[in-house]
């Protein structure tokens, strides 16, 4: 199988108050590259890349309906690695026929960037999730 990685593009982590994890990641160095909005279960959510040097930190705040599980959890934990390719397609069948399991039917568009980018994420031996990215 050759799948070519071109570098890790993000690293997710959910956060409960946007605003705050932002001006968090803004004291330390970081920079919005990146803001937008996203729908999940019919319903708004809020997305930031933080960016520093060649590291970005995907921080997302999913509808309110949905944080009551982040809160919950006490602790902040990372979310997903997502990993940067130049193909998502390929990657995408390439994976499939090695029998990878894949949670997305198909790579999913996001409005994010300039002109969108598509993702699909595997799961790993642990449930740790491995997101593939192209931005378009």
């Amino acid at each position: 199988m050759n799948i070519k990685i071109n570098k890790i593009q993000h690293i997710g982590i959910p956060v409960t108050n946007i605003e705050r994890s932002e001006a968090f990641y803004q004291s330390l160095g970081f920079e919005d590259i990146m803001s937008s909005t996203f729908i999940h279960n019919n319903a708004e959510g809020k997305v930031k890349m933080m960016k520093s040097g060649d590291v970005i930190m995907e921080i997302y705040q999913m509808p309110e309906a949905e944080l009551t599980e982040i809160r919950q959890r006490g602790n902040g934990h990372i979310d997903h690695v997502a990993f940067d390719v130049e193909n998502i397609d390929e990657t995408f069948e390439t994976l499939k026929k090695a029998n990878f399991t894949i949670l997305e039917a198909e790579p999913v568009f996001l409005a994010f960037w300039k002109n969108g980018c598509k993702y699909f994420n595997i799961v790993g031996p642990d449930g740790e999730r491995l997101e593939f990215n192209q931005i378009l």
